[in-house]
């Protein structure tokens, strides 16, 4: 059996004393980083098609779009164009948490740069780059790479769970009238 790295160790000792359930966070927080490269393309094409179709049919001028869709379209044109926007700035949302998290992972003082280049081109970067790829151009063995894998995901489940969610739940909870955060915001912001 391998040896436990210091690293490994500091998060252990960082999962219990924010009192958060590593195999839970860590799973979801797997699912966050596999589908952020996906959502991100999918909300860029959104935002075109919006902007897009509010230009076409109502003004070649957003404001104008924007103005006309507020006080004159009929409600189920209103109703349709706020659940899209709405749907954006949900994910806006989720992006802004995956960016902070990545922000305290880079100023990680053992090797933060490291893990931001690993999860950035792992996870994050317009195109995934191969294990071989990875290997080469972190100049690192195989296994070395996977132990500082597994130590990036865990440090990253650590500042989004532990850190950057949080202040998030702090900032919902300062908007004047917001007793609760988004839906959306909900599911994936319990962390066990």
């Amino acid at each position: 059996m391998r040896k436990e790295s210091k690293v490994m160790k500091q998060c252990a000792l960082m999962y219990k004393g924010l009192n958060i359930e590593r195999t839970t966070v860590l799973h979801k927080t797997k699912l966050l980083l596999k589908i952020y490269r996906p959502v991100v393309w999918s909300t860029s094409n959104r935002v075109f098609q919006i902007c897009e179709s509010a230009e076409c049919y109502y003004s070649k001028n957003l404001e104008n779009a924007l103005e006309y869709l507020a006080n004159f379209a009929p409600e189920t044109e209103q109703d349709k164009f706020s659940d899209n926007v709405r749907s954006l700035f949900e994910t806006q949302w989720l992006i802004s948490l995956i960016d902070s998290t990545m922000n305290k992972i880079y100023e990680y003082p053992d090797n933060g740069k490291l893990y931001h280049e690993i999860l950035s081109k792992q996870y994050l970067t317009v195109s995934k780059y191969s294990e071989q790829e990875m290997l080469e151009l972190l100049n690192m063995e195989r296994s070395t790479y996977y132990d500082k894998k597994r130590e990036a995901i865990d440090l990253f489940a650590i500042c989004l769970w532990g850190y950057t969610i949080p202040s998030m739940r702090g900032i919902f909870a300062a908007i004047e009238g917001e007793s609760e955060i988004p839906s959306f915001f909900a599911v994936w912001t319990t962390p066990t």
